[in-house]
């Protein structure tokens, strides 16, 4: 008889038994041994029907072309800049993805974007060597202006945006605050010193319970506190 031992939401560890049986499919970091389903590394069981997901809660961004990322300027090519995206891959930003204006040949890069500088960039190409082109081409791409840079695990980021995007929205209606959310896990908080701080504090406080149930409401509690301001019920209440 078919049998699932864990429950929705659990937190399982590599070699935890997940269900017995060939009723249930693994999908995500689960595999199956013979006629059990198995966890492959740390994360968090999601059971939909028949179906046993594990969601890793920590590890390193694997790139995937047509993510959107925000990646740091860490060193200056012949032709192009080398973006670190928190990723063991190298990234590539190559002038002619990044700008719609002519640059000539042997012109000082330096001009336009410097090793430190922060970017919001779309993945165009992920080659088999794990080698990733990147573009700046397009709406909400580019140099990034001031603002505060924090960094959580990738395999929180669908939580911190929430369904539709109805965390992300009341975040930013609660603080006011421009937020850029990269799928490697990079964000990107811009607004007054003390909201910038406060969107900080919340989206921290995701990372740390977003494998806990009612998250959303305690997060619309939290900001309603700190701001006075009543925000709207949102449809995520998990």
């Amino acid at each position: 008889m078919s049998e699932i031992k864990v429950k929705d939401k659990d937190i399982v560890v590599p070699g935890e038994e997940l269900a017995d049986g060939m009723d249930f499919i693994p999908s995500g970091a689960a595999f199956r041994e013979n006629e059990k389903i198995y966890a492959n590394r740390i994360g968090l069981a999601q059971i939909e029907g028949r179906v046993i997901k594990i969601i890793p809660l920590a590890g390193k961004y694997n790139p995937e072309r047509n993510d959107m990322v925000i990646g740091k300027v860490v060193d200056i090519l012949m032709s192009g800049w080398r973006v670190d995206l928190l990723s063991p891959y190298d990234a590539v930003l190559n002038i002619r993805d990044a700008f719609d204006r002519y640059i000539r040949k042997g012109e000082d890069l330096t001009k336009y974007l410097q090793i430190g500088d922060w970017l919001t960039a779309k993945i165009t190409n992920v080659t088999s060597q794990k080698l990733v082109d990147l573009t700046t081409k397009g709406h909400n791409l580019g140099k990034l202006q001031p603002g505060r840079i924090m960094k959580i695990s990738p395999f929180k980021v669908p939580r911190v945006i929430g369904k539709k995007g109805s965390m992300m929205k009341m975040i930013q209606s609660a603080t006011g605050c421009k937020i850029t959310v990269g799928q490697n896990g990079v964000i990107w908080i811009s607004g007054q010193p003390e909201k910038e701080i406060l969107g900080y504090e919340t989206i921290k406080k995701i990372d740390e319970e977003a494998h806990t149930s009612g998250l959303t409401e305690r997060i619309k509690q939290m900001l309603e506190k700190e701001t006075g301001k009543k925000l709207e019920e949102k449809g995520d209440q998990r």
